[in-house]
């Protein structure tokens, strides 16, 4: 079976099978379970690791010193948490589950090795890279230029490609065991404001939520509502090669 993070990779290129072999190798051997709002790394720390999430839900987070959180980026399994840390003296932001969560652990020394003598797996890597900064371009638009309808509607929709890419939901329904709590420090908004918005995009029949089920009734409905153009998660295979596993899960969708 395809671990998560090859079949996140695979979204920017196929590989050789002898890549998806140490693809898929990379994260099978040193893995451990958080429970949920618990930290991978903390800012200021080092790692020699970098961390990929197996399964669950993980944040990309800053806490101010008033306590108050911002939340950068939501982390769905197959994406790295932190790609570059093994380079770096320390971390700049916080790491942390929303809910239980699996996260393998790769080592600095092998990722550098892969990185010098891989260049397919090199560019992967850098595709990630590049779609994490498309990711945190779009929450900068969010603060500057979205209203509160549309910075609600372009998240979730964000994640729902995102986890359809990875090949994570089933009749549009997909897992995101988030709090309004959690929407309002990604977005910039309070949690009354976010209760707001999710109530009038169920009213519009665009969603539904039970639980930590989520599902998007009317895909092509929820893109229009939110303006959502997919070109910053840079998903040039699917685009381009429509009939790959890439293409098939994001058709009509991006």
């Amino acid at each position: 079976m395809d671990s998560p993070l090859l079949k996140k990779l695979v979204q920017f290129s196929d590989f050789s099978e002898d890549d998806k072999c140490l693809i898929n190798e990379l994260t099978s051997e040193r893995q451990k379970r958080y429970g949920a709002r618990q930290d991978i790394i903390r800012e200021g720390e080092h790692s020699k690791d970098i961390h990929v999430v197996l399964s669950g839900l993980a944040c990309r987070y800053k806490l101010l010193e008033d306590g108050s959180r911002q939340i950068m980026a939501f982390l769905v399994p197959g994406d790295p948490c932190d790609s570059e840390i093994f380079i770096l003296d320390a971390m700049d932001h916080n790491i942390g589950t929303l809910a239980p969560s699996v996260v393998a652990s790769i080592s600095g020394t092998r990722m550098k090795e892969l990185l010098l003598n891989r260049p397919s797996i090199a560019l992967a890597f850098w595709w990630n890279t590049l779609q994490d900064e498309g990711v945190l371009r779009e929450r900068i638009i969010d603060e500057g230029r979205r209203d509160a309808y549309s910075r609600i509607g372009f998240l979730i929709y964000e994640i729902f490609v995102r986890m359809r890419a990875f090949g994570d939901i089933v009749d549009q329904k997909f897992e995101f065991p988030i709090t309004q709590v959690d929407l309002a420090d990604a977005t910039g908004l309070t949690p009354v404001h976010v209760n707001r918005m999710l109530k009038q995009l169920r009213e519009q029949n665009l969603i539904a939520i039970d639980g930590t089920t989520w599902t998007v009734l009317d895909p092509k409905g929820l893109r229009k509502a939110a303006q959502y153009e997919a070109s910053y998660l840079h998903l040039d295979r699917a685009k381009r090669e429509p009939a790959s596993d890439a293409g098939r899960r994001v058709n009509g969708l991006i």
